[in-house]
């Protein structure tokens, strides 16, 4: 159940289910593949879970990231509404063609920014690139694989340093975001093993848990907060999967599983 009201942080990332993450950063509210709708069908997927918190609770919203808009698991009708009414929205060039104003396009590597809140100067969000499913799947006439999916890397001076991964099942991409960008500080994983049956044999088409703790140990970050790994009945791995995984590889103290709407406080 939706909780009432989530209070703005210094710096600080909480999930509320799905892909769905809200980062407050630099004097910004900033929301990640906004999925608000109720549990329910939508077409060939089924969303279990409701959010944590409603977007009527998430108070004034500075900018949403929208990895891609072709899938309602991560972008439902009234994640939808929400992107539209924020005053910015950051997405790749073929979703920022479909959503319009006020949606602007980036290809992998180009960045955008935003002043921020706290008058110390802009944010810059930087596009990095995501491959929504097995390296090997077939490809578009536009290179991507599934749909064009882009991931973020947000920074700024005195900020730490935070990648959102999108829907990336691809740890080589990792690796080449991790090569260009070697000191990311912490890291919000869409996991979960997200499969369907008809598309790439039901292969993985998000990190599955183990390749979220490869995915964390190439980018020596110090924080992983999970996203995408529950809230959708595609999703193949969940919670337990992802602690399993993360002990296994040695790396537990990097995972932060706070229930939904739980803050995770990053150090500036």
């Amino acid at each position: 159940m939706a909780t009432a009201e989530l209070s703005r942080q210094a710096c600080a990332i909480t999930v509320l289910g799905g892909p769905t993450a809200v980062i407050d950063i630099g004097g910004l509210r900033i929301v990640s593949d906004p999925t608000f709708d109720d549990a329910g069908p939508h077409g060939y997927l089924t969303k279990t879970a409701g959010p944590a918190v409603s977007e009527s609770g998430l108070g004034p919203v500075d900018l949403v990231l929208v990895s891609h808009d072709t899938h309602p698991d991560n972008l439902d009708e009234r994640g939808r509404a929400c992107a539209e009414a924020a005053p910015a929205v950051i997405t790749g060039p073929l979703s920022a063609a479909r959503l319009g104003s006020p949606a602007v396009g980036l290809a992998p590597w180009t960045s955008h920014r935003v002043p921020r809140g706290d008058g110390a100067g802009d944010l810059t969000i930087l596009a990095v690139p995501a491959v929504h499913g097995p390296e090997d799947g077939d490809r578009d006439a536009d290179g991507n694989v599934n749909c064009e999916v882009i991931g973020f890397v947000l920074s700024g001076q005195g900020l730490p340093t935070i990648y959102v991964s999108g829907d990336n099942a691809s740890i080589r991409t990792v690796a080449e975001i991790s090569r260009r960008l070697p000191d990311i500080d912490a890291a919000v994983l869409h996991a979960g093993a997200a499969r369907v049956p008809a598309k790439f044999e039901g292969r993985p088409l998000s990190l599955d848990s183990r390749r979220a703790a490869a995915a964390a140990a190439v980018l020596g970050v110090e924080v992983v907060i999970p996203a995408h790994y529950d809230g959708w009945a595609h999703f193949s791995e969940g919670l337990a999967d992802l602690e399993l995984a993360f002990h296994e590889a040695g790396l537990s103290s990097l995972l932060r599983t706070a229930p939904h709407g739980t803050w995770t406080h990053l150090r500036r």
